[in-house]
């Protein structure tokens, strides 16, 4: 195979809950299949649709995306998240157990929200104050502890920063946020300290992974093994097909200073955005690409602008006259087939659509090309993600369900 290969993409059908499954963490630099480390680890992860009532998810995701370009944290809340990557994680000895969000769009870990934190023997007062802003008037504020986090038996991590919060705005319904995010986002987050450790530079320098890797898996609603999970240390070799692709942090401010990088995108043979830098994000729903470039694919593709979801719609026609949007990513071709541009259609209630509307993934950033955030590859685009801090780099790679055609 060449090495610019065309990657077709997995059905859009979604889980609604997602059981944890055990895995192995591996180094993520040998490529294609590493050698086994030396632990194992199994993380209670779910995937579930936003239950507060979002009336139209592509604003909240846009939402969210001008507070990234900002400069600020990701606009994660409650309110303004479609989809919710979540797991059960332990704070303390003995621990105690909270539901908290996943994102790698910020890095903060904080609790607190729904459920109070319980001090143990492992629980530390730093004396500093946490604040975090997530865009949209939304933001948490308290008090700066450390103490033992455990997502699992084997992934303990000692003396983790966590801001046990004391007020909130915007965040009704969420108890905390997992920060995956890199680092620099922590910056003047809490005061006395110039950028706090996350969960994920811990865990490596406490030796319990051996590199700043996290690998994100998801299975679609319609295969027999729905799961999903994050492997901390590396990537999970029996979730994908073919080897790791990787492409380096772009250089473009401000996007640098999240999971970002420089993609190209065309719509069967019409180029619709030229290379330009963007980022991978758990925390967005759908893929967002500049104003001028969606006019392009909204022109080619003959959709209109439906009220009701903010979205594409298109008839049945026009699904069957729709091309493959390709995602160049480095020197690899990543390929959303028909179905994939498609939002599962078994989930049209979610978004406020119709039982029988068919609507596209792909919204508008609400800002021109140029801008430094030209596109966000959001849930929506759905392969299996590496996301190595060592390196400063980001991996795609296929799965066995990449091929399926269905939606």
């Amino acid at each position: 195979m060449q090495l610019r290969k065309i990657v077709p993409s997995i059905s859009l059908s979604y889980l609604l809950t997602l059981p944890g499954l055990a895995f192995l963490s591996l180094p993520a630099s040998a490529l294609p299949h590493p050698q086994t480390a030396s632990s194992a680890a199994a993380l209670k992860l779910a995937v579930r649709i936003n239950s507060y009532g979002i009336k139209n998810i592509v604003a909240a995701d846009r939402a969210r995306i001008h507070a990234l370009r900002a400069g600020g944290s990701s606009s994660v809340n409650a309110t303004n998240v479609g989809m919710l990557y979540i797991a059960d994680i332990g704070v303390g000895s003995p621990a105690t157990y909270h539901t908290l969000l996943l994102d790698t769009g910020s890095s903060n870990t904080w609790i607190g929200g729904t459920k109070s934190y319980e001090q143990t023997i492992t629980s530390h007062d730093t004396g500093n104050q946490f604040y975090a802003a997530y865009g949209g008037h939304s933001y948490v504020t308290g008090k700066e502890y450390t103490d033992t986090i455990t997502l699992n038996s084997d992934l303990i991590i000692h003396n983790q920063s966590i801001g046990i919060v004391s007020e909130t705005s915007g965040t009704s319904g969420l108890d905390g946020i997992l920060g995956l995010g890199p680092v620099d986002l922590t910056q003047g987050t809490v005061n006395n300290i110039y950028e706090v450790a996350t969960v994920i530079d811990n865990l490596y320098t406490q030796k319990t992974i051996r590199s700043e890797v996290l690998g994100m898996f998801f299975a679609p609603a319609s295969s027999d093994d729905s799961g999903g999970e994050l492997t901390f240390g590396g990537y999970d070799p029996f979730k994908i097909t073919g080897r790791i692709n990787y492409v380096l942090i772009t250089s473009t401010s401000p996007t640098n200073r999240y999971w970002g990088i420089d993609q190209s995108i065309t719509y069967g043979d019409t180029d619709i955005l030229s290379e330009t830098a963007g980022i991978v994000d758990s925390g967005t729903t759908f893929i967002l690409i500049a104003t001028d470039a969606f006019e392009k694919y909204r022109s080619a593709t003959g959709a209109t602008v439906d009220e009701s979801t903010g979205l594409l719609k298109i008839s049945s026609v026009q699904y069957n006259q729709l091309s493959s949007l390709y995602f160049t990513i480095g020197e690899v071709t990543y390929e959303l087939t028909r179905d994939g541009q498609i939002w599962p259609r078994l989930l049209n209630s979610v978004i406020n659509g119709t039982t029988d509307g068919m609507y596209l993934v792909v919204g508008d950033s609400g800002t021109h090309s140029g801008s430094g955030l030209d596109f966000t590859n959001g849930y929506c685009f759905h392969f299996y993600s590496v996301y190595d801090t060592t390196h400063s780099r980001v991996g795609f790679a296929t799965t066995e369900y990449t091929y399926a055609m269905t939606n």
